[in-house]
């Protein structure tokens, strides 16, 4: 029998290899070389050596200074980057002006170690060579931006500079007294303050060697693994297509890290099963992006932003992954409440998915399951965060060989040596420009100056000042990468929460959350972008899609920073506050997601999705005569629904 042809022009956009995916997510995380020949060796060959070099640096430092590492950290980065991205679109091979910014870079980075004993005393007073290897290096990072992540991020970090210089010239509220270069230099070169600071610690730590260990869990094949599984275990349920696309974002979170990557692994598998399944491409596409974010808030690998907040706060990262864990699943859980809406609203059909059983599978590659428990398992035995990265990485490496088609064989595993260190460039780079932009924060007093604005702005209202933040970082990540928005807000937002009464923990998660779900938000989510691609809908109704299935979880945030009881929700309270917290936010978020999909038992009237979404806002507000309340309004419409149902059916009996 012929397929319709709906169903043939939806597989026919479907990547069918695996170059044809990775096409599909450079298009929209960047571009990158493809070489070969003795420069492709070269280059893999050092980024091989970058990544046996961070392995080695976890296991027993090589060098026993932190800038020290940094510095050779991003000098490997940055040449790495030139190498790999183009400098403008169409260039292939590496050029003559490729290796000057390498000759640029080797030059600012190297005079560090060149003069290293009395470098480092000098931030107030640089001499002429710190000025000039400084200003290279600057130019060198704003290049290599660029390159990576785009234009947007090296204006911001251009105007940043450039109100360092002339800000004496700026009115009220924004004028300081003005730095010179050599002031400027000192700050962002020299000390620890700016390019060397935070932002960058991290990325040379905690965010290589997890993209590393995911890189050899997506060499020995987890990320599959996972899909597959995902579909063996939802396969009997007429939700069952929406769900398997939930749960194998979720699994693939940890090898992927990348909310794009995410979307369009599961979509080149899953999307003809959904379009099947009864979803119009722009619903497949919200729903695949959704679910793809999902990867960057997903313990036990969340994302990168999630390693500074641990530097930032000064806790271990498995205390992250303890304030993430309960907002994760709500997460998901709200998007399993659109799932089940949208199947009676839609009247969504059951597909058959061909999968083997999931105790099959499991019995066959059950050692791929490790990679969820043992870096919290061996935080939870007293290792840091490094050392539980790297003996995972390790175990990942060895059980891979428990069968071949798994095994790490030599191409496999320099693939995924060359693939740790090529994975990270962009956040690299991301974190050295962000370090910039901090560095003049914290220079000019810039950060509370914006905390003062924005508490003036709400007018000392917390709900409000929320309300204004969250705005904020939506307008923040519509221009810059997910950790630059982070590391940005963290700077300027955070202290304004806090002097708010918001709790440390709370106000620093409020802006990780609001950072990550800027990108699945009109008008320039590249989630949604990336599944539209995938799936040929169209762009801005997918976009309003993903944020349809997103909705709910804009909400999560507010629950535990507009009370100090919301503190619940990040497992920072007595049990019995948990569970009363976490109750009334599955409710909340079940009311959300039927009056934002327009359905609870059968459809509803304007009133009961009025009803219901009002329910749902004040059950975010963890006070008891509230929660009372919006459990009394959703009661009644549940009741008023069942009576009218039943007497629909009554009705329908009856006629002969």
């Amino acid at each position: 029998m012929q397929q319709p042809v709906a169903e043939r022009q939806a597989r026919s956009r479907v990547p069918e290899s695996q170059d044809q995916i990775e096409a599909l997510i450079e298009q929209f995380e960047g571009a990158t070389r493809k070489l070969a020949g003795r420069v492709g060796f070269f280059v893999t060959a050092v980024a091989v050596a970058s990544t046996i070099y961070h392995l080695l640096y976890a296991y027993s430092p090589l060098v026993q200074n932190a800038q020290q590492h940094r510095t050779i950290h991003l000098a490997l980065m940055l040449a790495l980057s030139f190498l790999w991205y183009p400098g403008w679109r169409g260039a292939r091979g590496v050029n003559a002006l490729d290796w000057l910014w390498i000759g640029l870079t080797a030059f600012g980075l190297g005079w560090i170690f060149w003069d290293y004993e009395q470098f480092v005393y000098r931030q107030v007073t640089p001499t002429r060579n710190d000025i000039l290897f400084g200003v290279a290096t600057i130019l060198v990072i704003l290049e290599a931006t660029r390159r990576t992540t785009g234009w947007t991020l090296v204006v911001t970090a251009s105007l940043f500079i450039a109100y360092a210089l002339f800000g004496q010239y700026l009115p009220e509220p924004w004028m300081h007294r003005g730095y010179d270069v050599e002031r400027l230099i000192g700050h962002l070169y020299v000390g620890l303050e700016g390019i060397f600071g935070v932002p960058l610690d991290v990325a040379a730590t905690f965010i290589i060697l997890f993209t590393i260990y995911g890189s050899f869990l997506e060499q020995s094949g987890a990320g599959k693994f996972f899909v597959d599984l995902a579909l063996a275990i939802v396969r009997k349920r007429r939700t069952g297509a929406g769900q398997a696309v939930t749960v194998a974002s979720f699994l693939l979170g940890g090898p992927s890290g990348s909310g794009v990557a995410t979307t369009v692994t599961v979509g080149a598998i899953a999307y003809p099963m959904l379009k099947r399944s009864g979803y119009s491409a722009e619903a497949a596409g919200g729903l695949l992006s959704a679910g793809g974010i999902g990867a960057v808030i997903s313990p036990p690998i969340l994302g990168a932003a999630a390693f500074i907040i641990a530097e930032i706060l000064k806790i271990s990262y498995l205390q992250v992954l303890v304030l993430a864990a309960i907002p994760t699943v709500l997460y998901y859980l709200s998007i399993f409440f659109m799932i089940e809406m949208d199947a009676r609203r839609f009247g969504l059909r059951s597909v058959p998915i061909e999968a083997e059983s999931a105790w099959a599978l499991a019995r066959r590659y059950w050692y791929l399951l490790t990679s969820l428990i043992t870096i919290p398992l061996f935080m939870m035995l007293g290792r840091t965060a490094i050392a539980a990265v790297f003996w995972s990485t390790v175990i990942a490496w060895l059980t891979s060989y428990l069968r071949r088609d798994t095994a790490l064989l030599p191409a496999k595993l320099t693939a995924a040596l060359a693939n740790g260190t090529k994975q990270v460039l962009s956040v690299s780079v991301t974190c050295a420009v962000a370090g910039i932009i901090v560095g003049v924060i914290t220079l000019t007093g810039l950060g509370l100056k914006l905390s003062g604005i924005i508490i003036d702005f709400g007018g000392g209202n917390l709900l409000m000042t929320l309300i204004y933040s969250g705005i904020a970082l939506w307008v923040l990540g519509l221009a810059l990468p997910i950790t630059a928005t982070y590391i940005i807000a963290a700077a300027i937002v955070a202290p304004a929460l806090i002097k708010l009464g918001v709790h440390e923990l709370a106000a620093h998660m409020f802006i990780f959350y609001y950072a990550i779900l800027s990108e699945v938000s009109p008008p320039v989510g590249l989630s949604p972008l990336a599944a539209s691609a995938l799936t040929g809908g169209n762009t801005f109704r997918t976009m309003m899609m993903a944020w349809k299935y997103t909705l709910p979880a804009f909400v999560v945030p507010f629950m535990f920073t507009v009370h100090p009881s919301g503190m619940g929700l990040l497992l920072q309270a007595p049990p019995l506050a948990v569970a009363k917290v976490t109750v009334t936010a599955v409710a909340g978020l079940g009311a959300l997601a039927a009056g934002v999909s327009g359905w609870l038992l059968h459809a509803t009237t304007p009133w009961e999705r009025a009803a219901l979404v009002t329910s749902g806002l004040l059950l975010v507000y963890p006070e008891s005569s509230l929660d009372l309340l919006a459990f009394g309004v959703i009661a009644a419409v549940f009741f008023l629904q069942w009576r009218s149902r039943r007497q629909s059916a009554s009705t329908h009996t009856a006629t002969p």
